[in-house]
């Protein structure tokens, strides 16, 4: 048997964060810093004019801080162990994981304030609009600060042609951004940090506006119906990113378009793929291997060259093997 490995006839980097890790980090504490004051002043305040929805109000904005944690935890951790040789493949996919928790604990807020919801409806509780109202305003308007802070690098992903600022074995950009599939550089964690601040606002609105329709309307059923409808909402927004993030977890193909542009790079010239494996190491980072029976003598480097093109790829191994002697492992 005949085969090389191209990746270890070099050192490289195994550091595969995603290109706006540091400030995603930052954002991340900054959100930390807001959740905690709040919950600080409004059970202070409670404690202080003796009112009972304060006190619950900061008790929640405890939990928001909570799962901020998770999101800036992850990151800093992520970051400081990005060169420890422990992890074969770095540190890229704490995020992921981190997002993954941060879905889970979305999904039990959701099946709380539907059980909540549920309870009000059969056994209706007297509600205090004078408080709850500007609660909830200002509920929302610590989750639009937190939102803003959170913004500007979950939705849009990281460009190819600046990924490998972050580290990691970078190839020539030459495949455009639009050919790799979408989420593809998205930051899950950051995503995730995103979410929780966007369920908590979009609960803020719902409990606005049936607190408003039951104190001026009469209608005290809304107040329970907004929160089925906002805990429906949330249970949507988890699922989403327990599958994505799940996906990611599994070392799934992130996309087989891909996989398969790049067996057809590889067999143009009548070789053939025996083997390939393409998963996600971090935000805008993939590792490959593969395996490759040549038609005619060739060497690693030929093939490193004909996926050149290929930006996303930061950790490429090529095994190949000669078709007279059989495949084996190397």
């Amino acid at each position: 048997m005949t085969a090389e490995a191209a990746g270890l006839q070099e050192e490289h980097s195994h550091v595969f964060l995603g290109a706006g890790h540091a400030s995603n980090e930052r954002k991340a504490w900054a959100v930390i810093a807001l959740c905690s004051a709040m919950m600080v002043l409004e059970i202070g305040g409670g404690i202080a004019f003796g009112s009972l929805a304060l006190v619950a109000d900061g008790l929640h904005m405890s939990t928001h801080a909570i799962a901020m944690l998770i999101a800036a935890w992850a990151y800093t951790f992520a970051r400081k162990h990005a060169r420890d040789t422990r992890f074969s493949f770095g540190t890229g996919k704490l995020g992921d994981l981190a997002g993954f928790t941060s879905a889970v604990v979305l999904a039990l807020m959701a099946l709380l304030i539907g059980y909540e919801a549920v309870r009000r409806f059969l056994a209706p509780v007297h509600i205090e609009f004078r408080e709850a109202i500007p609660l909830a305003f200002l509920g929302l308007l610590v989750n639009i600060v937190s939102a803003w802070l959170l913004s500007g690098g979950e939705a849009h992903g990281h460009s190819p042609a600046h990924a490998g600022q972050a580290g990691g074995q970078r190839l020539d950009c030459e495949e455009p951004q639009e050919r790799v599939a979408h989420g593809a550089h998205r930051d899950h964690n950051l995503r995730a940090a995103f979410i929780h601040v966007a369920a908590d606002a979009a609960v803020s609105v719902l409990a606005i506006l049936g607190l408003t329709a039951a104190r001026f309307l009469g209608w005290m059923w809304m107040d329970p119906m907004m929160g089925i409808v906002g805990g429906g909402v949330i249970v949507l927004w988890a699922y989403a990113l327990v599958r994505d993030t799940s996906c990611i977890l599994l070392d799934m193909t992130p996309d087989t378009a891909l996989a398969a542009r790049m067996r057809r790079r590889l067999e143009q010239d009548g070789d053939r793929v025996a083997d390939l494996h393409l998963w996600r190491l971090g935000p805008g980072h993939f590792g490959a291997i593969v395996s490759i029976v040549p038609r005619e003598a060739r060497d690693v480097h030929f093939y490193r060259s004909a996926l050149r093109g290929f930006s996303c790829l930061s950790h490429l191994t090529i095994e190949v093997v000669s078709p007279k002697r059989g495949a084996g492992a190397s």
